[in-house]
């Protein structure tokens, strides 16, 4: 399903309230990014026990109950979990994962609120979730009927939602301050590959981790974690970010002259993540225009064309990430800039075709 407009985690509260409480709800979201979190946190608020079914799991049996024989007839009889006599959030997670005839057993239970002679208590609410066919995930094709019967609401990453949440939930404090420097890391794309990409779940492994390893995490350990967990880009500029940590060495260091870029093997990790931070720095202070410039704005290109060679010189390829462009193939940094660099550095962006 196509998202014609989407909600940051905040405004979900606010929406099942007015949404939930008299229509079933559908979220809909990348995995990882806290659709289910949001459910059990919001049936909460109205206490309600929030009882999850999983769609993949589920035969259309486990929706309509068995068979029994009363006065001569067949009743079925729903099972336990769903026949209840207290209201409460029924929450049908990967809903559009299930097989078509799991889904059609869902037909009577969303619209109606009703399996055979049961009906869901009075204040009950209903909350399917999902993710989309786009992210790579187990999505089946969901019957017009079905959509038809549910309110969509598409969820997307919020750094700015997720770093208040992590302030309050125990996030590792390394996690909560890269991301709070690298919002764009909180999440990535699924790839289309076997590997571990970055979603706020995955960063909440890595925080339950590093809390469980302690102090006494070693380098090698916090790697295997971080490449566990994350995208790989991810994973090598948290490792970065680690080493600065503990040893106070800082981009601000490099670019007052007061340290050099490291040129060890073994570091090419803090290598990566200063390079990344350099050109965040530059994408703030060079100006767009060189008309006019300042005589700092000035200094500061100059600063940046010394750095550039001299990381060219250790590695001509993280010197490319300085300057290269977006993921859309826009460039980041002044076209000014990149003119000079290609001027004065030709086998740098040589190294860009």
């Amino acid at each position: 399903m196509k998202a014609a407009v989407t909600v940051t985690p905040a405004r979900i509260p606010e929406l099942l309230l007015g949404l939930a409480t008299v229509r079933p709800v559908f979220l809909w979201g990348a995995p990882g990014i806290g659709k289910s979190s949001l459910v059990r946190e919001f049936a909460e608020s109205l206490g309600l026990e929030c009882v999850s079914l999983l769609g993949t799991q589920l035969a259309p049996e486990d929706l309509i109950g068995v068979p029994q024989i009363r006065d001569g007839r067949s009743v079925f009889c729903p099972p336990e979990a769903i026949a209840r006599d207290e209201p409460y959030c029924l929450f049908l997670d990967e809903l559009n994962a299930a097989t078509p005839d799991v889904q059609k057993a869902f037909y009577s239970l969303i619209l109606d609120r009703r399996i055979g002679d049961y009906e869901l208590p009075k204040g009950s609410i209903v909350i399917g979730a999902g993710n989309r066919a786009t992210d790579n995930a187990l999505a089946r094709p969901v019957a017009s009927a079905l959509v038809n019967r549910l309110t969509h609401v598409h969820l997307e990453v919020s750094a700015k939602d997720w770093l208040v949440w992590a302030a309050n939930n125990g996030i590792h404090p390394w996690i909560t301050d890269h991301l709070t420097d690298r919002p764009d890391h909180l999440w990535s794309k699924p790839p289309k590959t076997e590997e571990p990409f970055s979603t706020p779940r995955s960063w909440h492994m890595l925080s339950d981790a590093l809390h469980s390893f302690g102090r006494d995490l070693g380098e090698d350990t916090l790697k295997v974690l971080a490449h566990g967990t994350l995208t790989p880009a991810h994973a090598v500029a948290f490792c970065g970010y680690v080493k600065i940590v503990r040893s106070r060495f800082g981009i601000d260091a490099v670019i007052k002259g007061e340290a050099r870029w490291p040129h060890r093997v073994e570091d090419r990790d803090l290598l990566y993540y200063l390079a990344e931070s350099f050109r965040g720095r530059l994408v703030k202070e060079l100006p767009a225009s060189k008309e006019h410039m300042s005589a700092n704005g000035r200094q500061t290109a100059y600063r940046a064309k010394s750095l550039l060679v001299q990381l060219a010189e250790i590695s001509v390829e993280v010197a490319q990430t300085v300057i290269a462009s977006d993921d859309d193939g826009n460039p980041v940094l002044p076209s000014w800039f990149l003119v000079e660099a290609a001027r004065d550095m030709p086998r740098l962006v040589e190294a860009r075709r």
